[in-house]
């Protein structure tokens, strides 16, 4: 999609910094980290969000997974970390393209 943020940066037309990619998955570290270890993991293909993908391709939804914690691993926090994903505006959502956000580094403030 030509107005997609995150379309932008598998295109190479809005910087990031790349921690981990594959054929069909991409993993970059977020502007603004909510924690000191931030990576956007998102699938290159758009799709609008946590069902959307889920419901197309049920194999990228795994590799996405798969990719958020090998990121954790490599990044050092594969001991304790979080994997947010934000589906639709009510629950905060503002890109929509499907995307999680691995979370780790210290001690994340619990809910439930």
């Amino acid at each position: 999609m030509s107005d997609c943020v995150f379309c932008g940066i598998v295109a190479g037309d809005v910087p990031a910094t790349i921690v981990a990619a594959t054929d069909r998955v991409l993993a970059f570290r977020d502007i603004s980290p909510a924690a000191p270890t931030h990576v956007v993991v998102i699938p290159r293909a758009h799709h609008a969000d946590l069902a959307a993908l889920s419901a197309a391709d049920p194999e990228l939804a795994a590799q996405v997974l798969a990719v958020a914690a090998e990121v954790a691993a490599a990044e050092g926090v594969g001991a304790g970390w979080r994997l947010v994903f934000n589906s639709g505006a009510d629950a905060g959502q503002t890109v929509f393209h499907v995307h999680g956000h691995v979370l780790g580094g210290g001690a994340l403030p619990t809910f439930g």
